[in-house]
């Protein structure tokens, strides 16, 4: 599938909302210059607008995913399939190999993991109701305490690319440790709360061997 998007009007409080947000987000982004790897530029990738949709729920979990959203979510077309680990992989730097379900544990002692969020780290999640299996996604956005846009493959299961996917922190305790995905071919959230194990940092760990 492929994301059908097109320019929006948007009124002068969307757009203070987005000049906002353009601003915050360039402050975040110079507070984090590293030697992490550039960013990919993918070719091809359609300009993105200014997103609107609804966040899963109201009251303690509940806000509005277009107070948040500065770029729409889209599924890349004319990409090469891509399992989720090797698009993490060189979308973050990590340089892990194996199936995502072991990063979490391939990681320690290796790189930085913590329980937040931050541009560039790798999402790893468990699968729904499966141990066996996880799932990876870098981080390209940390838009508010319980809202991230990710990149990764595969979600679908079709080998598909999706960039600026919204994902919603619902944990009772604000602790990412379950989340949920929006869908993009639907428009809306998944129905699905999935745990996650943390996010894995693209800075090496002092003395850490290996690649």
């Amino acid at each position: 599938m492929s994301a059908n998007l097109s320019d929006m009007t948007a009124g002068p409080a969307c757009l203070r909302a987005h000049a906002f947000l353009t601003v915050l987000l360039g402050l975040t982004l110079a507070g984090c210059a590293s030697s992490r790897p550039a960013p990919i530029v993918y070719a091809g990738a359609p300009g993105v607008p200014l997103a609107r949709s609804t966040a899963p729920g109201e009251g303690e979990h509940g806000r509005a995913a277009s107070d948040d959203m500065a770029r729409a979510p889209a599924i890349l077309t004319g990409l090469a399939a891509s399992e989720c680990v090797p698009f993490a992989r060189s979308r973050s730097g990590v340089q892990i190999w194996g199936d995502a379900v072991t990063w979490w544990r391939q990681a320690e002692g290796r790189y930085a993991r913590s329980s937040r969020p931050a541009e560039g780290s790798v999402m790893v999640m468990k699968g729904y109701l499966d141990d066996t299996r996880g799932h990876v996604a870098v981080v390209s956005a940390h838009l508010s305490a319980r809202m991230i846009l990710v990149d990764h493959a595969n979600w679908l299961r079709t080998g598909e690319t999706s960039i600026n996917v919204p994902v919603y922190d619902v944990s009772a305790s604000n602790d990412w440790s379950e989340v949920r995905v929006w869908h993009i071919p639907g428009g809306h959230w998944g129905g699905r709360i999935y745990r996650t194990e943390g996010f894995i940092h693209p800075f090496r760990l002092e003395g850490a061997a290996g690649s």
